[in-house]
């Protein structure tokens, strides 16, 4: 078993994409596993666990893996781990997740769904998508069954070697037995995907590259299959910062937790040295294209940001809402106009009447986590009110400041731009 693809030039199509596109990190036996793509229908999956009603644009590598093997002829599984959630994975987790109940993970998983439907085609035929939920065979286990069959394949010393429990040891965090059972499950996933629908191979990001290789080993211990593994290297910044995460909060998927105008700043908001990393990553560009448009320097790199915005919002969100993100953000920045398509908050009318902080509003606005930030920005002349200067941190907003269109408009900066609406 290998785990990298460096000396090796793939011949299958999705091993092709997934090289010169950036996605992969670690494989194991790629040589085989690029045989076997290029001779048969190869379904693989990937696990999502259901701790919030949406998944982020960390997410998004995962989902283009998938969206790229369906294109090239195989068949992505989309795991929904309504079994796993109820434990929590503690790869790269410095403390415990919170246990959530079984409602409140249903929940989750209904959020999450929809946003599969916009990259995958989903259905009979052999290459079509499917999405099984992992609780179907993790609640009917008994338990004691399942240890004397499954846990004789794993030793205490290999685990304690993984990362995500070194973690939480050498910084003195707990690990809960709960916990150190995810990994067994996870591998316990696999063999039954395998056994089910035929699934010969997991992918996900680097920091499941030991729950991935358990997969692999219980499958060839078990049932002496030969399936594989493959990850992709952790995305972060220029800057450093986890993909993702920006100073308001994380940017989700779903339009009920991040408008597709906010979706498309994020990436219009792409540092230059990310602008070709994300254009191959994020997008369906060929990548002669991608090249060129890395290459752009100046003002010029500007339009390839653009080009990211429009095609990551597309693929998400449609067309026409990247068009109308596009043509918002053109009014709010470039003409100077209002931009009646941007973010609105709504504030209690009686409040405004008497007058809001302008402190307090920034950060009811998201534009500003504490008071002293605010502060901050107002002297740094980074804050506006309907485009004019905020110089006075003590002022208060009411509805004397209304537009000719009834709200109010904050800036943080060039990008960042809210509307207030009295209710």
């Amino acid at each position: 078993m290998i785990d990298t693809i460096d000396n090796y030039t793939p011949k299958s199509e999705f091993l092709k994409t997934m090289l010169e596109r950036g996605f992969i990190h670690q494989c194991t036996d790629a040589q085989a596993l690029d045989k076997r793509l290029q001779s048969e229908i190869i379904p693989a999956y990937i696990g999502f666990d259901c701790t919030a009603s949406s998944l982020h644009v960390g997410s998004l590598v995962q989902i283009m893996m998938l969206r790229h093997l369906q294109k090239s002829g195989h068949k992505p599984i989309a795991l929904m781990g309504g079994g796993t959630t109820k434990i929590g994975d503690p790869s790269g987790k410095d403390e415990s997740r919170q246990i959530l109940t079984h409602d409140m993970i249903n929940q989750n998983m209904n959020g999450i769904k929809g946003v599969f439907e916009k990259y995958l085609d989903f259905g009979e035929n052999a290459t079509d998508a499917i999405m099984p939920d992992n609780a179907d065979w993790l609640d009917k286990l008994e338990y004691v069954d399942f240890l004397r069959d499954v846990g004789p394949h794993f030793t205490i010393n290999r685990m304690l070697t993984f990362e995500s429990v070194k973690l939480r040891l050498d910084r003195e965090n707990p690990l809960t037995f709960l916990e150190f059972n995810y990994m067994i499950l996870q591998a316990y996933d696999f063999l039954e995907l395998q056994r089910r629908v035929g699934c010969a191979m997991q992918m996900g990001g680097s920091d499941q590259w030991g729950n991935i290789i358990n997969g692999v080993e219980l499958n060839r211990r078990m049932d002496r299959k030969e399936v594989y593994g493959l990850t992709t290297p952790l995305i972060t910044l220029a800057s450093g910062a986890k993909m993702g995460k920006t100073a308001t909060g994380a940017i989700w998927l779903n339009e009920d937790k991040c408008s597709s105008y906010d979706f498309w700043q994020f990436w219009r908001n792409t540092a230059d040295a990310d602008v070709g990393r994300f254009l191959a990553l994020f997008t369906e560009l060929p990548m002669d294209e991608v090249n060129r448009l890395a290459a752009l320097e100046g003002q010029e790199i500007n339009e390839a940001k653009k080009i990211l915005a429009n095609e990551a919002t597309t693929l998400l969100h449609g067309a026409d809402a990247a068009a109308k993100a596009e043509e918002t953000a053109k009014k709010a920045f470039e003409d100077r106009s209002l931009g009646a398509d941007l973010p609105t908050i709504e504030v209690s009318k009686s409040d405004l009447e008497a007058g809001i902080a302008v402190s307090d509003l920034y950060i009811t606005a998201g534009l500003g986590n504490s008071k002293g930030e605010v502060r901050r920005l107002i002297k740094g002349g980074g804050a506006k009110l309907n485009d004019e200067k905020i110089t006075d941190g003590e002022m208060s907003v009411s509805l004397d400041q209304l537009n000719d269109q009834g709200s109010i408009k904050l800036s943080a900066g060039k990008k960042r731009h809210i509307l207030v609406v009295p209710k």
